[in-house]
Formats: C-alpha cells, structure tokens, sequence
C-alpha cells in the first residue's frame, strides 16, 4: 500500500482527515505531538482514533513549546470563552501558538522522508477556522515548496513531497458530514482548549465545533458542561 503521514490531533478535523486518507487506499503512519500545551486529553484521543482507524504506526513526538510561550495553550493566558462568531473571525487569537503547524509539518515531513511517504496529510481549513495564519492555503503551498527543496528525496528526484488539505475549503458541517459518511467515530475526539473531565463547550474550539455540529444537522456525542453553540 502506498503510505501517507497524518497530523492527528485528536480533534475532529484530524480525525476525518486521516478517514479520508484511509479511503484513497494510503496505509496511515499517524504522528502526534506532546508539545507542552495545556492539556493531554486531546494525546488520549489522538491515541484512540489511531486505534479506530487502524493506523499502521502512531509516533507521537515530545518537544517543549513552553519555553517559547507566547499563547493561551502553551503560557500563563487566559483561553478567551463565550466569545461571539464575529469576535472569534476578526484577528489571530491569543490560542495562536507561533510557528506551530511549521513544526508539527517539519516534523511530519523527517517522517515522511525516512519511511519512504509522498504525501502528508493535515486537517487545516481556512473555513469556519479561528483565524490561525497557518491554516491558509498559502502557508501550505509555500511549505510544499520548502518540502521539496529542503530533502535529500526531493533534491534528488527521488520522489515529489505533497501536503494533502481534503478540508482546506470546508465548512465544519462539510467535514462533519464527510466523516460520517466515512464512519468516523466522533465520541473519539477532543477539540476543547481545556482539560477537563467534560468539554467546556464555551471556548472558540468548543462553540465551532458545536456549531458545525448544528448546520450539519447531527448530533455531537460529546459530553459538554455547557452548550452554547
């Protein structure tokens, strides 16, 4: 089977990205990262959804964002909650973590390279998004270039790196429905920014997803402490 390196996070985007994936035929070498942010719920549930899917390996890499600061998931900031749809589209909000989807895909490419992959799939969307400068469209072509010219593969012919975004342009009720259709199990994943035993169901994350949940016109099995969305 030809093999594709999935970004998994444990959240739904995630989760539907490696579904999709897995129904063009690619075996799964899924990759996480423990990079010190705030939590580990959405680690259990990236492990769960590897197992779901039947990923060939899960890796998942340990690094300290910590010391860089500079976001509510990895410094002492407070995660903004109850914020309205508009105030959540206007601006790059304090949940940005610099720089982070560059490392997670430099990471994602080392491991594309050494086990002999093409493509690279990420669950990004610059749909129904919250304003994260690395989930455009254009921050993933230009490091599809960076992929090419900065390997050994690439340089040398070998094989053409691709960063694969099957939700780039998606609403999150379009995701919701494609991973239905493709039987994700979404009591799997995590998307709230706290660690809680039950998703806040008050941050961006918790309101967006609640939201797609809606426009999707199907029912979110995760438990919240609050629905507001």
């Amino acid at each position: 089977m030809k093999k594709a390196v999935v970004l998994l996070s444990g959240g739904l985007d995630s989760a539907t990205t490696a579904a999709i994936a897995k129904s063009e035929g690619f075996e799964i070498y899924a990759i996480s990262f423990d990079y010190g942010q705030r939590h580990a719920r959405e680690l259990k549930s990236a492990r769960a959804v590897a197992k779901s899917l039947g990923t060939k390996e899960h890796l998942v890499v340990t690094f300290d964002l910590r010391g860089i600061g500079g976001s509510a998931l990895t410094d002492d900031i407070e995660v903004p909650v109850d914020r309205e749809t508009a105030e959540m589209s206007s601006g790059i909000p304090v949940t940005y973590v610099p720089a982070r989807n560059t490392i997670f895909l430099s990471f994602a490419l080392g491991y594309a390279e050494t086990i002999g992959a093409n493509d690279i799939f990420i669950g990004v969307s610059q749909v129904d998004y919250s304003g994260y400068p690395d989930c455009r469209s254009e921050f993933i072509e230009a490091f599809e270039k960076v992929a090419n010219l900065a390997t050994k593969a690439g340089v040398e012919g070998e094989r053409k790196f691709r960063i694969r975004t099957p939700l780039i342009n998606l609403s999150k009720a379009e995701t919701i429905r494609r991973g239905i259709e493709l039987g994700v199990d979404y009591s799997l994943t995590w998307s709230c920014y706290q660690g809680e035993e039950l998703a806040c169901g008050r941050c961006d994350s918790c309101k967006l997803r609640l939201a797609g949940f809606s426009a999707a016109g199907a029912s979110d099995p995760l438990k919240y402490a609050t629905k507001t969305g």
